[in-house]
């Protein structure tokens, strides 16, 4: 798996909640951090009206690339 380094900041009551969340877990913050981040982006995949936000993005990106590349 390919990884990018990210610096995330944190609300202080935010970051203590997620350490202690790892901590009773037994994993690490980044593991705790990337298990939240994916059931993140899993629950924008089931949310309807995000996905056609989304194709709406993709439709006006794909028109302003195409004018661009004439």
């Amino acid at each position: 798996m390919t990884t990018k380094a990210l610096t995330l900041r944190l609300p202080l009551e935010q970051a203590e909640a997620i350490e202690a969340i790892a901590g009773v877990d037994g994993i690490s913050i980044n593991e705790e951090i990337r298990r939240a981040v994916a059931a993140h982006i899993e629950a924008r995949r089931q949310d309807v009206e995000f996905r056609e936000r989304l194709r709406a993005s993709v439709e006006r990106n794909r028109e302003i690339l195409e004018r661009l590349s004439r």
